[in-house]
């Protein structure tokens, strides 16, 4: 990737123009960045030791964990490191190589979550034929089809970002380098790179949301119909509820921010937006999974306990 401008590193503002509040958001952002690397570090440990989990669901939820850590990693530490020093500079490359991994692992993660709710419409609903569908030879196909189509995604942003020419300023108003505050920057025609990111990565984002809603319904109308009885409709449902609660926090944000006009667009409503599904979201989903989810909690007491 060739970069054809005359700039050759860019300046993150970062998350605040308010200095004074650097020392305390650094030690609030790694506080949350700890808790999202010792818990989902911990859920990826039991999924791949714990014989108990070995099934679709905690083979998907082993994916999600592995993103987790390292979707906060590809923002979280030159955020902090920004919040502690006076150089905000990042390179050229270094940018476009943030922009690309946020991207590919972010594009990853939502349809991730899709597949996780097709499973648990599998689950639910050809509870018989479950074992037979999602066998571990189409679960490791799954995961390498929706990891390789999030690489080329990001691959896609990376590449026509890189060819801009950036003449202007280089102060990025944000925390982490992304295709919408690149494009602010650019000298020239951005319409394309502009309806790449409405087009592919809002559709992609539309999309997957709209499958996991669908599935749900599914799950919902076939619960009902089958069982007639709101007690065993709630009781059923509440195994799905951890995946919900992570979908609606990675989702509602990102479909905030990539799925309006650019004419909508607020620097300091994306900044805050962004902090929600690349830290806060992160964080929250080993804590959502492991109070929620029985065979997590034991598995864990197993692990703490030494026994296999």
């Amino acid at each position: 990737m060739l970069n054809q401008s005359s700039v050759t590193e860019f300046l993150l503002l970062g998350v605040t123009d308010i200095q004074e509040l650097n020392p305390f958001l650094f030690t609030v952002f790694l506080t949350v960045y700890f808790v999202n690397v010792a818990g989902n570090g911990a859920v990826l440990t039991v999924v791949i030791f714990e014989s108990g989990l070995h099934s679709p669901m905690y083979f998907f939820l082993g994916n999600l964990a592995c993103l987790d850590i390292s979707f906060s990693t590809v923002t979280v530490p030159k955020m902090l490191g920004n919040l502690l020093s006076t150089s905000k500079a990042i390179s050229f490359s270094a940018c476009i190589s943030q922009l690309h991994f946020f991207h590919f692992l972010g594009s990853t993660e939502a349809m991730l979550l899709a597949v996780m709710a097709f499973d648990r419409l599998m689950a639910i609903c050809k509870p018989l034929h479950y074992p037979v569908i999602m066998n571990p030879q189409l679960c490791a196909k799954i995961a390498v089809t929706i990891w390789t189509t999030g690489f080329f995604h990001a691959l896609m942003h990376s590449v026509m970002t890189s060819r801009l020419t950036f003449c202007a300023s280089n102060q990025i108003h944000h925390f982490f380098c992304d295709v919408k505050p690149l494009l602010e920057l650019a000298c020239g025609n951005t319409e394309l790179n502009q309806w790449l990111l409405n087009a592919v990565t809002g559709t992609m984002g539309m999309c997957t949301f709209v499958l996991i809603l669908l599935s749900y319904f599914y799950i919902i109308i076939y619960l009902f119909l089958k069982t007639h009885s709101c007690s065993m409709l709630h009781k059923a449902l509440s195994t799905c509820a951890s995946h919900f609660m992570v979908v609606i926090l990675l989702y509602a944000p990102v479909l905030f921010i990539y799925a309006r006009p650019a004419s909508w667009s607020s620097v300091d409503q994306d900044r805050l937006v962004a902090l929600t599904y690349t830290v806060v979201s992160p964080g929250l989903n080993p804590l959502i999974y492991t109070l929620r989810n029985k065979d997590i909690k034991t598995a864990f007491t197993k692990m703490i306990r030494g026994k296999r």
